[in-house]
């Protein structure tokens, strides 16, 4: 038996446009319904392939986590009032598989229709598409 949903609304945050505009809609969804809201930003240590396999990244300050949590305070600050509730995640992984363990037990999850790294003219990224695919709650894609 699946878990009930504990109320929280969850919003996939990577800095895009679309990103920003599922931030205002999930803030709006939860000031409306009184919900808990969650943003999440997912990173991903890059794998940097040498002659002889997997090579650590030697570079001074390189931190992809430091970077996510400046595109979440970014995103946030630029798309909802200050006074505004919310928790914020960071999740290590592939994005999808990362968005979809954060929706556990949510009642939503939301998504921008696209990200950063989406061709031009897809209706969804591969994100989206994994999230509506998997995610174990209702997913509402805010496509502007």
């Amino acid at each position: 038996m699946a878990p009930q949903p504990d109320g929280r609304i969850v919003v996939g945050v990577d800095g895009s446009p679309l990103s920003h505009a599922a931030v205002r809609w999930a803030a709006r969804m939860a000031a409306l319904t009184g919900s808990p809201l969650e943003a999440v930003t997912v990173w991903e240590f890059p794998g940097l392939h040498g002659e002889h396999g997997l090579v650590p990244p030697a570079l001074d300050g390189f931190g992809p986590e430091r970077r996510a949590t400046r595109i979440l305070d970014e995103a946030l600050a630029a798309a909802l009032p200050p006074a505004t509730a919310v928790r914020r995640h960071l999740k290590a992984g592939p994005p999808g598989p990362a968005l979809v363990s954060a929706a556990a037990g949510a009642t939503v999850l939301v998504l921008g229709s696209r990200g950063r790294s989406a061709p031009a003219g897809a209706l969804l990224g591969t994100t989206a598409q994994y999230c509506v695919h998997h995610a174990p709650c209702t997913v509402v894609v805010v496509k502007r």
